[in-house]
């Protein structure tokens, strides 16, 4: 006797209060009903049941029985539809989070691919530094940059998050390429106005560790900005590979003191916990990891 079947008679005797009613319900005969129960009886070799005249009540080990069983019900129900919805075309809204300049210089491009690849699905990317909130706004998907303290989110690992430092050849030109991290202390350093630091880049190179302390004349709250600042020869920028790569490809900046970097920074595809992702969720899951995943993933 199929074992998902007689489970489904039994909650049926439960809920319906008795075997007549959950026969009924199942389009058999009550006769049926209780050998299906019977048979669970005996395979477990505990009675499930209290009979009489008017009502089955639970015994102890019934009622145990009786929770498992709606809970391996549901988890069949979830994984047909589950299986369903995995083989549909994925389609529809996906809304999705980003740090401001991951988003522009990386993300963006690559979704052109992605909707190629679905035309059925539209896309909505929201820039922001802050710490994603996926009950916000209906984001389904976010990018962050930094550890992820949230149980309640699964966090892919993506590429790591590095940064780099540049000038322009006429700067250097003009003020002399650093050739150690000490040399800073002399140039004109471009950073961040919000920087809780902004007097000590904190770098990794051949001799290990260095802080080094830096002065300019010159900040802002944009990293776009003091890329603009930098071209123009305004003097060091220290800001993300992804928004100098281009530059730095065509001549326009000049790497800095390439062997010594900022730690990179760890960075996550986060979503919530769910277990039934619809199709669109799983496409754009799959798409960021094969495009920015780490090589585990």
């Amino acid at each position: 006797m199929d074992k998902l079947s007689a489970m489904a008679m039994f909650v049926r005797v439960v809920e319906h209060g008795g075997f007549s009613a959950a026969a009924d319900a199942a389009g058999v005969s009550p006769t049926m009903a209780g050998k299906q129960v019977r048979a669970i009886e005996a395979r477990l070799g505990a009675r499930l049941l209290h009979r009489t005249t008017r009502r089955q009540q639970l015994t102890e080990i019934g009622r145990l029985y009786y929770e498992r069983c709606k809970q391996v019900l549901a988890d069949v129900q979830l994984a047909d539809a589950s299986a369903s919805e995995l083989q549909a075309e994925p389609r529809g809204l996906l809304r999705i989070v980003s740090p401001v300049t991951f988003g522009s210089h990386r993300l963006m491009p690559a979704l052109s691919d992605y909707l190629v690849m679905y035309p059925a699905v539209s896309v909505d990317v929201m820039l922001d530094n802050g710490v994603p909130d996926l009950s916000q706004e209906g984001c389904e998907l976010a990018i962050r940059i930094g550890q992820v303290a949230e149980v309640d989110l699964v966090a892919r690992p993506l590429q790591p998050y590095r940064r780099i430092m540049a000038a322009s050849a006429a700067y250097l030109e003009r003020r002399g390429t650093p050739v150690h991290p000490k040399d800073l202390s002399t140039h004109d350093c471009l950073g961040l106005s919000y920087w809780r630091h902004r007097d000590q880049w904190h770098l990794f190179g051949p001799d290990g560790e260095w802080r080094s302390d830096v002065s300019g004349r010159l900040s802002a709250d944009n990293g776009d900005a003091l890329r603009v600042a930098a071209l123009n020869g305004a003097g060091v920028v220290l800001q993300p590979e992804v928004m100098l790569a281009d530059d730095l490809a065509r001549g326009r900046l000049v790497q800095v003191l390439p062997e010594w970097t900022p730690v990179a920074s760890p960075m996550y595809l986060l979503y919530a916990l769910d277990r039934r992702p619809t199709a669109k969720l799983r496409s754009m899951i799959d798409f960021l990891l094969k495009r920015f995943g780490t090589p585990a993933e």
